[in-house]
């Protein structure tokens, strides 16, 4: 799915700077600040590429975010 409604990139566009100061390569880092900048030009949206690319880096934080605390404690 190519296509991204403006709340999507939105929403996408908001996780860049946590992406960015969490990133575990210079590209990430590099890439993820790039969409913040490319961003505040007036009426910006992504390409194709640089969209499927963000999705993958959103979806990466919060797998990487959920596995960080190792396993957890079930309260019962």
């Amino acid at each position: 799915m190519s296509y991204a409604t403006p709340s999507e990139i939105e929403r996408l566009v908001y996780y860049m700077p946590s992406i960015a100061a969490r990133a575990e390569n210079d590209w990430s880092r590099s890439f993820a600040q790039s969409i913040v900048k490319q961003c505040r030009r007036r009426n910006w949206r992504p390409s194709p590429k640089q969209l499927s690319v963000m999705r993958g880096l959103v979806t990466d934080l919060f797998t990487q975010g959920s596995n960080e605390g190792g396993e957890c404690d079930v309260i019962e």
